[in-house]
């Protein structure tokens, strides 16, 4: 039986696999990260999450977690989506793109002391490791992410301390 959290949780998506074209639901949480069901090619993991799901869907998740505080009427929130959900696709089975309204969602932003919009942070294991703050073009946004998934695990980094 499932908890309130869990039937709280964003409604799965429908991917269609660049590379067989099959139609895949991808549920919002779960433990893994998701494949094809036909050539298990890994899929992009494409998420909205609220302050009432964010544990679920972002602090739990088993893949780094690509955060995206935006809102609706912010029109550098809305030129940075398509670059966003591009590297979500090529880094299919690497991130999670985990976007949140940061109108219906304050304790988020507060979480994550977002001061302006957009705000991205890279997530592992429910922690921050890297920030940008503004509208980027791509390639910009394409390095920020590469060189932020390459920053150590917080576990890793308080086990040596």
């Amino acid at each position: 039986m499932s908890t309130p959290a869990e039937t709280a949780a964003a409604p799965a998506r429908v991917v269609t696999c660049a590379n067989c074209g099959a139609k895949n639901r991808v549920a919002a949480a779960a433990a893994g990260h998701p494949r094809c069901g036909r050539c298990q090619q890994p899929l992009p993991w494409i998420v909205d999450a609220d302050d009432s799901t964010f544990g679920q869907v972002a602090d739990a998740a088993t893949l780094p977690v690509l955060l995206d505080v935006w809102a609706p009427w912010c029109g550098p929130c809305r030129q940075v989506t398509p670059a966003l959900e591009a590297l979500a696709r090529e880094n299919a089975g690497r991130i999670k793109l985990v976007k949140v309204n940061a109108d219906e969602s304050p304790q988020a932003a507060d979480r994550f002391q977002v001061q302006a919009i957009p705000t991205l942070v890279l997530m592992r294991n429910g922690a921050p490791v890297a920030r940008q703050v503004g509208a980027a073009p791509a390639p910009q946004l394409r390095s920020w992410l590469e060189q932020a998934l390459t920053q150590p695990d917080p576990r890793d980094v308080e086990a040596r301390s």
